[in-house]
């Protein structure tokens, strides 16, 4: 367990506790969250990071990738079938691994500014 808390930049490359910095916001899971820290208990279930960075990095990964595949159309001119054998992968190990930094980012984002719904103290 470390002694201080990670950066944003730290939690979400790492998928550290925002309190503790220990590796356990994700444990057996690539883009859910443990419902709380096995180090130091921190409830993870209470923050709400929602959907806003699925819909933010869809529109920018999907932005880069129909970039990259118009630029192999117009240079190579491929057959379909190696778009698909390309670009399918490539949009999915995008969108999971930018997720699972942004999420972690997001949440440690909120943990760090103590954000919470109005109405609701922490």
């Amino acid at each position: 367990m470390s002694l201080a808390e990670p950066s944003i930049v730290q939690a979400g490359l790492r998928g550290l506790c925002p309190r503790c910095g220990a590796a356990t916001l994700y444990g057996r899971h690539w883009i859910k969250f443990e419902p709380s820290c096995r180090a130091c208990g921190l409830d993870i279930a209470a923050f709400n990071v929602g959907d806003g960075p699925a819909a933010f990095l869809t529109l920018i990964l999907g932005t880069v990738v129909m970039a990259m595949a118009i630029v192999l159309e117009l240079t190579v001119h491929p057959p379909l079938w190696v778009h698909l054998l390309i670009w399918l992968p490539v949009t999915f190990a995008g969108v999971i691994g930018s997720l699972r930094l942004a999420k972690a980012a997001l949440l440690a984002a909120e943990y760090r500014n103590r954000a919470a719904e109005a109405g609701r103290d922490r």
